[in-house]
């Protein structure tokens, strides 16, 4: 005859085992052979945005710096900020990610480019 008043464990206070397994434990609702996911993975759109924001402050720097300089000057050292940039985002990771998003990349890159270019053009 089954026991009518078993007495269970309080995972919050008492481990809890399985035989030579701990099923839970007072500090954490997670067995001990559970390893959560903690681990980084970056993903696309964190390069993408990256390359975005870090891009748009180095362009508006080397623009307001060089305002009084010829447009040439600007749009060589933006050209070299954006390529040096570029080969970062790509070995951060862009290079594994998919087609979509390198060619997102490298549009963003060049159009950030084309304003500045732009913005210059008067100063020739």
């Amino acid at each position: 005859m089954p026991d009518p008043d078993p007495k269970y464990p309080n995972p919050r206070e008492e481990d809890i085992y399985a035989g030579d397994r701990r099923l839970s434990r007072p500090d954490s609702a997670l067995p001990d052979w559970h390893i959560p996911d903690a681990k980084y993975r970056p993903i696309p759109i964190a390069w993408f945005a990256a390359a975005f924001l870090l891009q748009m402050v180095v362009l508006v720097v080397i623009f307001w710096v060089l305002i009084g300089e010829s447009g040439w000057i600007t749009m060589v050292l933006s050209s070299f900020a954006t390529g040096a940039l570029g080969k970062w985002t790509w070995e951060r990771g862009m290079k594994d990610a998919g087609t979509g998003w390198k060619i997102a990349t490298v549009i963003m890159l060049l159009l950030q480019l084309t304003f500045v270019c732009l913005g210059v053009a008067g100063r020739f």
